[in-house]
């Protein structure tokens, strides 16, 4: 039996390396995090409650808790990188970090920048934000005001779609305190970020009751040449663990989160054993 193992192994292992022989694929940062010891993993260090900083100034969340998910699987330590949205790529670009796992939308220009591995990780979409009990379906926001930020693509959709009427503001804290004034039913935006305002406990009276819609999916990124190598396979392998164990619901509910409908449906599909579906 361990003659048979040692054999499947090695013949998955050269699978592999022929695979990334193929794709003409780097495995240079793979290496150099085995070598090294250590992970360097890019993560939101203000996007609560997927990165930000304890009242110590140490950086947890959802996506950390992921990131360490990967290091204790290589073996290795983690160090942790707070990055924005203006230099996360950059940073997986100029090799300050191993990984990015930073709530980036999974986009067809990004792909050309960074190796976003498959399947993803997680999701966003529209949805709004607004007081207790007063919307339970989109349809209720016919013909009422509903606040929106200047620019967002949702604006148009939601007023097409449901016959909204958006009172658009420059920047999101001038939309939402016209909510809280009043002004507006909900304010309508991206679900991720109105999780966190929900996270912050800033906003004890308001939900989010509606069903997420446009669902924009995450992104986790290797460096572009690794992607079709052992570092983007193994990531590949994650995040099908993730999905496959229930561990992303488990981190949903650890964090405050709102269960999303794509988690429970990647749950469904990857899950080893499909009893619990019957």
């Amino acid at each position: 039996m361990l003659k048979k193992l040692m054999l499947t192994g090695l013949a998955v292992a050269v699978g592999i390396a022929a695979a990334a022989t193929q794709a003409n694929a780097s495995n240079d940062r793979f290496k150099r995090v085995l070598d090294r010891g250590k992970l360097v993993v890019g993560v939101k260090g203000d996007y609560k409650p997927w990165g930000f900083r304890d009242p110590s100034g140490k950086l947890v969340g959802m996506e950390v808790d992921l990131a360490q998910d990967v290091a204790d699987a290589l073996g290795v330590s983690l160090e942790t990188v707070p990055v924005q949205s203006s230099n996360r790529m950059q940073f997986l670009q100029q090799g300050k970090i191993d990984l990015m796992i930073a709530t980036m939308s999974d986009r067809t220009d990004r792909r050309k920048v960074v190796g976003i591995v498959e399947p993803n990780y997680y999701t966003s979409g529209t949805n709004v934000l607004a007081k207790k009990g007063a919307l339970k379906e989109w349809t209720e926001i016919k013909d009422k005001p509903v606040c929106g930020k200047q620019g967002a693509f949702y604006n148009k959709i939601v007023a097409q779609r449901y016959g909204a009427k958006i009172v658009a503001f420059v920047g999101n804290a001038e939309a939402k305190q016209a909510l809280r004034d009043g002004k507006c039913i909900a304010w309508v935006y991206d679900d991720s970020s109105i999780m966190a305002d929900l996270a912050s406990g800033q906003w004890d009276n308001y939900e989010m009751p509606l069903a997420t819609e446009d669902d924009n999916p995450w992104g986790l990124a290797v460096p572009l040449d690794e992607r079709d190598g052992i570092w983007g396979r193994f990531m590949a392998g994650m995040i099908y663990n993730w999905h496959a164990s229930g561990r992303l619901i488990e981190l949903e509910k650890k964090w405050g989160i709102q269960s999303t409908a794509y988690v429970q449906k990647m749950r469904d599909k990857f899950a080893p054993d499909r009893a619990h579906l019957k």
